[in-house]
């Protein structure tokens, strides 16, 4: 179903863009006989192959600066995380067999710092809660007013702040900055947004530095609220699996009631009609 919907929403898009294309194509070789196709064809190549490597055209001259250290310390966070935005990648065999060593090793040690800011911020809480359980005398209302207050501060920190930056610093609308946001603290990754990549535009120092802990902490802290979710769907199923087993229960006392009732009913009958060939 999925599928279905995307299909139907973006496929009309991408018809759009593609005849669109198609039509500037053809149209610049029309208006300039002198060019050739296929060395136009090399031209878009290169220009391709050079913007995947980080490259890109400022009228005459190029644009260096993924590779430098605050880009290559963005790429080592997307790589540990395993959020791999797929916008930046080795060019080079030396480069990619370090980047296989470098995940191997970096993964699982990401998912323990994980697991250890999680468990922070989740003993934060509760004793937040034990706090106002002992202030106010309160019991389930303490661990609920937390726990409510922790998922909105996290909104606010992780999702619904940022956007803000995101359009200050990338020219982003707030949707795209929600957007990015989302797909980056999930992990899923597109690499259709990503910070800091805009050669027009010029980047403070600490952009780059600041987005990888809000990155890890809020990596965390959805972890966190998606454990929490599973936790709510396992409690309901296993009370539907409750019910279930009380009705069946509740069916058989009822079929072991009616059994006993017709039981009484044929000894009763059976009586009669002794009683009644003994008068006879």
């Amino acid at each position: 179903m999925g599928a279905a919907v995307l299909q139907a929403l973006e496929r009309p898009v991408e018809v759009q863009v593609a005849q669109q294309l198609l039509r500037e194509y053809l149209g610049l070789l029309a208006n300039h006989s002198c060019l050739r196709e296929p060395v136009l064809q090399r031209l878009i190549e290169g220009i391709i192959q050079a913007y995947k490597s980080g490259i890109t055209l400022q009228g005459n001259t190029t644009s260096l600066g993924r590779w430098d250290y605050s880009g290559s310390f963005f790429f080592s966070i997307s790589a540990v995380t395993t959020i791999g935005y797929g916008n930046l990648s080795p060019s080079t065999a030396v480069g990619r067999i370090f980047c296989i060593v470098f995940a191997l090793f970096g993964i699982p040690l990401n998912l323990f710092l994980l697991n250890e800011i999680g468990q922070l911020m989740l003993l934060g809480v509760q004793h937040c809660a034990h706090r106002l359980e002992e202030m106010f005398h309160w019991q389930n209302k303490a661990s609920f007013l937390m726990k409510t207050c922790a998922l909105v501060t996290g909104l606010l920190l992780f999702l619904l702040l940022p956007p803000l930056l995101f359009s200050d610093k990338e020219g982003w609308s707030y949707e795209e900055g929600f957007y990015y946001s989302f797909i980056t603290l999930s992990t899923i990754g597109f690499g259709d947004y990503v910070i800091g990549m805009n050669p027009d535009r010029t980047y403070p120092s600490w952009y780059k530095n600041v987005i990888p802990l809000w990155i890890l902490f809020g990596m965390a802290w959805l972890a966190l609220v998606i454990r929490f979710c599973i936790s709510i769907l396992e409690s309901s199923s296993d009370f539907c699996q409750c019910n279930k087993k009380n009705a069946v229960m509740a069916e058989d006392l009822m079929d072991g009631n009616k059994n006993s009732m017709a039981g009484h009913q044929n000894v009763e009958i059976c009586t009669d009609k002794d009683k009644n060939e003994r008068t006879s």
